[in-house]
């Protein structure tokens, strides 16, 4: 190799990125302290941009295309390097290539329950996860806020470091939202386009765009979750007789799986008949009672007397009933 070949051995000639992965945010050409080119070609791809630095200094940044590297071209470099027009040496300068394109499926959850007003039960405690999009949007602004001196960043560090702001800013979300946590789960999409703007404040300092934010799932406490049932079954109920029965029946199957267990599954039998006759009163004291056969009235006094006999039903319990059902014949 001749003296020359050795010199031009020393020089960048072509600098460009071809990303081997879908998780790189930011990454430095590896220029090992070489001089860069007078004339050389910097090659930018979709979804890139490249960002020279002078010296810790932030000079020009490239869009997509082919440029070659001359003083013309880099109007910012020349500025603070006070290049003459006649300037055509060889120079040392960072490159940086940063990618654009938008990055799916970031994850984020609470990881312990936070505590909501909900105009409905007061204070309820949830968990919440879901994904959401990001994008760069002012690389200036992300490597001076964020990535620093940096060589490479990878999805993953920035999932990480979004997470606790998305999570902070949640609750807020919800609020401003007004949404009981029963109809939530109809309200996801109101919800995740109230998010956007609240979290865009949060990540506009660092140069990133919030492309969409998503809610998978919301858990509730149990007990919540069980009176939520409960009231479920209730609406669904028509006829507060056929309801009787079921809630007898259950007892039953409970008592037979359970044997000496009478007196608490009389307990959930008093239960069951209290939840009926509330549902009574809500409904409104005006709504005349089911017909029934005199055939089906007394099979159910024998339904009642049997349950009594096993100890389910309390006489008392038994007398209200037996008294209820004779005054239909």
């Amino acid at each position: 190799m001749g003296l020359f070949d050795f010199i031009k051995g020393e020089f960048i000639e072509v600098i460009d990125w071809v990303e081997n992965d879908n998780d790189t945010v930011l990454w430095k050409f590896p220029d090992a302290d070489k001089n860069i080119k007078y004339e050389a070609q910097l090659t930018v791809r979709e979804s890139q941009k490249a960002i020279f630095m002078d010296e810790g200094q932030i000079a020009d940044v490239y869009d997509a295309g082919r440029h070659e590297l001359i003083t013309a071209n880099m109007p910012l470099l020349t500025t603070l390097r006070s290049w003459d027009k006649g300037f055509k040496s060889p120079f040392l300068c960072d490159v940086y290539f940063l990618s654009t394109k938008t990055f799916t499926n970031l994850k984020w959850g609470t990881p312990n329950p936070i505590i909501l007003r909900d105009p409905e039960f007061k204070q309820v405690r949830i968990k919440a996860h879901g994904t959401y999009f990001v994008k760069i949007s002012d690389p200036i602004k992300f490597i001076k806020q964020y990535a620093g001196t940096n060589k490479q960043i990878k999805i993953q560090a920035l999932e990480n470091s979004l997470r606790e702001i998305v999570v902070q800013h949640f609750s807020e979300a919800i609020a401003e939202a007004g949404v009981s946590v029963i109809d939530m789960a109809a309200n996801y999409s109101e919800i995740g386009a109230k998010m956007v703007p609240i979290l865009q404040k949060e990540f506009d300092p660092f140069g990133i765009e919030l492309v969409k934010f998503q809610i998978a799932s919301t858990t509730l406490p149990k007990e919540v979750l069980e009176f939520y049932d409960k009231m479920t079954n209730m609406n669904m109920v028509d006829d507060l007789n056929k309801f009787q029965q079921f809630q007898q029946a259950n007892a039953i199957e409970k008592a037979a799986e359970n044997p000496g267990g009478g007196a608490g599954e009389g307990i959930g039998m008093g239960m069951g008949f209290g939840m009926a006759n509330m549902m009574m009163n809500q409904q409104g004291q005006n709504q005349p009672p089911p017909t029934q056969t005199k055939e089906e009235i007394m099979k159910t006094l024998k339904e009642l007397g049997a349950l009594k006999k096993e100890g389910i039903l309390t006489a008392k319990e038994f007398e209200a009933k037996k008294k209820e059902l004779l005054a239909r014949l």
